[in-house]
């Protein structure tokens, strides 16, 4: 017993230690990468581009060096260029900014992006288009405005926004896929190369990124034969992604996903087994959402000051749709890519899901 109590203690003041060493490892970070910048300071900034910009109808929306830039629409600008602006700073925001230049990025993985969007935009009608491109690898910034103010107002913008399933479904197929011919330590290995491979494609956004050092590290645990705790694998990933880059701390999209996955950890079980009565295709989608709900709608309501108390019911309607779309948006893709008649007639097959996603959000948007 005494040697058991030893051990216990030996472990918690390990795990103290590993955590305050990490924890001072964000603090350092952030004061170390802070710019200081002067209200009224005429600035050039340059750099890539790892978040895809938002288009406005009259302007395309992004962060450079912790700076908010509005430019004009022409010339457009991608995720993956690399830029050279200058302006005035005014609090969090560069005004008057000037686009000095703009180097197209020749990346293999950010060209296929491209492609693909390119090859959806083709074959269907918009918003249907976009909201494949959205699900499949993230891509927003074509969507046309009033649909995704719609998304926004039903609280199902996040379909949009690649995340923890794309991953899983990434690296699931590949390992699936592998496991028969190759030993599965091997498999695994490429399953966790092919979910940061599909990382840069989708945009180096919070949600994608917290989800792939997710994946990574649960993945990374079958490996080696060990069982990773979900909880102290998104706690990990947080302080990682805040190490990485500390201007996440204060990201919206980073606080609502990081809130989303640790209320679907703590509460999604024990809320489906309060709903046994509601249809099995929509349970989970429903379980889903109010247990996300549960941790992002008093940021929400902090942030914007409005809930829609609806997008629980609005999310359990359409979530179902989303797995289907992305099997066969990907499938499509890629026979679109070499061959685009194949492609087109395959990507016709999520019509009918992206038309009753579009009519359900435009109902209650």
């Amino acid at each position: 017993m005494y040697t058991k109590q030893i051990k216990t203690n030996s472990l918690f003041i390990r795990d103290c230690l590993f955590w305050g060493l990490l924890l001072a490892a964000v603090i350092f970070r952030f004061q170390s990468t802070k710019p200081v910048y002067r209200d009224g300071d005429k600035i050039r900034v340059s750099g890539r581009l790892l978040t895809e910009p938002i288009r406005y109808s009259n302007a395309q929306y992004f962060h450079l060096e912790r700076l908010k830039v509005y430019l004009p629409l022409f010339p457009e600008i991608y995720y993956g260029d690399y830029v050279v602006i200058e302006g005035v700073v005014s609090e969090d925001k560069l005004t008057s900014p000037v686009l000095v230049n703009r180097i197209e990025s020749r990346n293999m993985l950010f060209l296929i992006r491209r492609r693909l969007i390119s090859f959806y935009q083709a074959s269907l009608s918009e918003p249907h288009a976009s909201l494949v491109a959205g699900i499949v690898i993230g891509a927003k910034s074509s969507l046309p405005e009033d649909f995704w103010n719609a998304l926004k107002a039903t609280g199902t913008a996040h379909v949009v926004v690649a995340s923890g399933m794309n991953v899983s479904m990434t690296a699931s197929f590949v390992l699936a896929a592998l496991v028969n011919f190759i030993t599965r330590k091997r498999a695994v290995i490429i399953a966790i190369v092919s979910i940061w491979i599909y990382t840069v494609m989708s945009g180096f956004d919070a949600p994608i990124i917290r989800a792939a050092i997710m994946g990574s590290i649960a993945f990374g645990a079958q490996s080696v034969g060990r069982l990773s705790l979900s909880l102290r694998a998104l706690l990990l990933s947080a302080v990682l992604m805040l190490i990485i880059n500390p201007r996440w701390m204060t990201d919206l999209g980073f606080v609502l996903s990081f809130l989303a996955t640790l209320a679907l950890i703590l509460f999604e079980s024990k809320i489906r087994s309060k709903i046994h009565f509601v249809p099995g295709v929509f349970r989970e989608g429903l379980s889903t959402s109010l247990a996300a709900q549960v941790g992002v709608a008093p940021v929400l309501y902090y942030v914007f000051g409005q809930f829609n108390p609806v997008s629980p019911l609005i999310n359990a309607l359409i979530l179902w749709t989303i797995a289907p779309i992305m099997v066969i948006g990907s499938l499509s893709g890629l026979l679109g890519i070499f061959m685009p008649f194949l492609g087109r007639a395959v990507l016709l097959l999520a019509f009918p899901l992206t038309s009753w996603f579009v009519f359900v959000v435009n109902l209650f948007g």
